[in-house]
């Protein structure tokens, strides 16, 4: 969790299922709630899910771009 590269789980999210919205990319940062009220709402994206504590992992949150794509950023 401490160092760059890519790492990865599998998770069970209610408001998604398995197939075309099953893989999900997040961007690491240094808060994702500064991100969210920012970024994504500069840059016409949508909110899914407002930031959600993960307990010791940190912090994520859900977002759709312009086309649709859902993205999340994680943040410690």
């Amino acid at each position: 969790m401490n160092a760059s590269g890519c790492s990865g789980a599998l998770v069970k999210m209610t408001e998604f299922f398995s197939g075309g919205e099953s893989v999900i990319v997040y961007f690491a940062s240094d808060d994702c709630a500064a991100e969210e009220k920012n970024e994504f709402s500069k840059s016409g994206g949508q909110i899914v899910r407002s930031k959600t504590s993960l307990g010791e992992y940190g912090f994520i949150t859900l977002a759709t771009d312009t086309e649709g794509n859902v993205f999340g950023n994680h943040s410690l």
